[in-house]
């Protein structure tokens, strides 16, 4: 594919360049850039996202999936271009279960957080600075499937927009609506938002939003689903004990 920044630079149109500062977040590959010893998966939150997260209550054992904005891009006469027509979509692209919660701001984080960009800027970043750091294994029937990693290639599976609608209109597995009438994905509350289809559940997802939470408890179905998910997708490159 060549280098990332010219990607980016075309489907941007010069926007985003080479120069432009950026980090990884959430920090799911360790041959991303050079690493210290020690390294894990990390995901850094500040602020009302971080928030949200300390009031539903999240931290070890919970388990984040990340979903981006996605369009299907091809090269055409040099350069790249997003394909004509190809709808824009929100899908999966990676998992991390926490084993570790740390506060960037905090004398106790391990040496190797030292260079994550929400230690080194951690007087500027903001209120609540938060490192959120994955565990050795995902916990369940499978002691072998790693705490974190990113999804490979491409999948329907992978896909949360609702085929042929916009983007933010998402068909979900239907243990995620227990209770038609007492939704309980945060932001997500109101029963309008919902309805059934066949064996999943279509939900309208709020404009603005950045962290969905919800409790599945002892959810069998929940539990197989994610770790289906990972075997079959899943692609995680750091070592682990």
């Amino acid at each position: 594919m060549g280098p990332l920044h010219n990607l980016a630079s075309d489907l941007t149109e010069g926007a985003i360049t080479a120069r432009t500062s950026v980090h990884l977040d959430p920090d799911l590959s360790d041959g991303s850039v050079a690493r210290r010893p020690g390294w894990r998966a990390s995901l850094g939150q500040v602020g009302s996202a971080q928030t949200h997260l300390a009031k539903q209550g999240v931290g070890p054992g919970d388990v984040f999936l990340f979903f981006g904005w996605f369009r299907q891009a091809e090269r055409f006469e040099g350069r790249w271009r997003y394909v004509p027509g190809a709808p824009n979509v929100h899908a999966l692209f990676g998992w991390l279960q926490v084993g570790h919660v740390h506060k960037a701001d905090a004398a106790g984080c391990p040496a190797w957080l030292e260079d994550h960009p929400h230690v080194q800027h951690a007087a500027h970043i903001g209120m609540d600075n938060t490192i959120y750091v994955a565990g050795e294994r995902l916990v369940g029937p499978r002691h072998r499937v790693p705490a974190a990693g990113a999804f490979r290639g491409w999948g329907a599976e992978l896909q949360l927009t609702a085929p042929g609608c916009s983007r933010s209109v998402w068909r979900v597995p239907r243990w995620l609506l227990k209770n038609p009438e007492q939704p309980t994905l945060s932001y997500h509350r109101d029963p309008a938002r919902w309805r059934i289809d066949d064996e999943c559940a279509i939900v309208q997802t709020v404009c603005k939003g950045q962290e969905f939470v919800i409790d599945v408890g002892d959810c069998e179905e929940a539990s197989q689903w994610l770790h289906s998910l990972v075997l079959r997708h899943g692609t995680s490159t750091w070592a682990q004990a």
